[in-house]
């Protein structure tokens, strides 16, 4: 049976629901799946429950969005075999999602006044059953509406262009105030979690490692589909080094996916989650 931990459903900036989720690891033999929202625990013990009268292992878990502010750049923190509704997840997660929906409010509007045929209520249908509106939901909007073919082709890059390089930013760029990732690392340990490094080599985040681990950084995202030969051998090295776990997952989207991936085909192996269950000591 394959392992698959790291992906995302409706309630977050996934497009599928937990119950095509499932349906969908059932049909590409993924036995063991752990669900990452973003800055949300919602629905977590539910879809344990569920996966087991499925057949699929459920591994609770979430993804926080968080930031190493020395070097300027994002950093995601996974938590598995967290509490759900933790005061401890929810302190620094609830703030996140309120600014990040306010934030999409007005990047909306500020397409709309650049002449966009989009409205608020048409974006907010396809996040309706999540925690807010996402970039991804605006980027469906715009392909319904006949403005692109693609989420991440170059209409998003040209819209939420950061600015970077001396490059002015897009019309649609809003920042985010995100939390230091040595926070969210402890938030993850409070609420009874395992805290991991996502995607390391997507975001630059090797040289933040050593100070992760100070906080308490329990494991490393490996395999991962943004990940090349070179980020999976540096991400070993830093594992080996360090003694942290070595976990991967498709960081699976569905129709909202950075690239298009089979859920469960960057397949970590039984071994990360042995190590997983065996750091938060839970049965084999």
């Amino acid at each position: 049976m394959k392992v698959d931990l790291h992906c995302h459903t409706n309630i977050s900036d996934g497009s599928l629901s937990f119950g095509e989720i499932v349906a969908l690891a059932k049909q590409e033999g993924v036995g063991y799946l752990a669900i990452t929202n973003h800055d949300t625990t919602k629905g977590l013990g539910e879809m344990v429950e569920a996966g087991v009268k499925s057949g699929v292992e459920i591994i609770p878990g979430m993804e926080i969005s968080a930031y190493d502010f020395e070097r300027n750049r994002r950093v995601h923190i996974l938590g598995y075999y967290i509490e759900e509704g933790h005061p401890a997840l929810e302190e620094i997660c609830e703030p996140l999602r309120e600014m990040r929906h306010q934030a999409s409010l007005v990047m909306t509007n500020r397409l709309i006044e650049a002449g966009y045929k989009i409205t608020w209520e048409q974006i907010e249908t396809y996040a309706k059953d999540g925690t807010g509106v996402y970039k991804q939901h605006i980027m469906h909007a715009l392909i319904d509406n006949g403005y692109t073919d693609s989420i991440y082709g170059d209409l998003y890059k040209e819209l939420f262009a950061r600015g970077e390089n001396g490059k002015a930013p897009g019309i649609a760029f809003v920042p985010m105030k995100y939390v230091d990732a040595r926070t969210a690392i402890r938030a993850v340990l409070e609420a009874g979690g395992i805290p991991v490094l996502a995607h390391p080599g997507q975001y630059r985040n090797f040289e933040f490692v050593p100070e992760l681990v100070e906080s308490g950084l329990a494991g490393i995202e490996v395999w991962h589909p943004l990940h090349g030969p070179k980020d999976v051998a540096r991400a070993k090295d830093y594992a080996a080094e360090y003694g942290l776990i070595m976990t991967g997952g498709t960081d699976f989207h569905g129709y909202y996916g950075e690239k298009e991936i089979a859920l469960g085909s960057m397949n970590p192996v039984i071994n990360s989650l042995n190590a997983l269950k065996a750091k938060k000591g839970v049965g084999l």
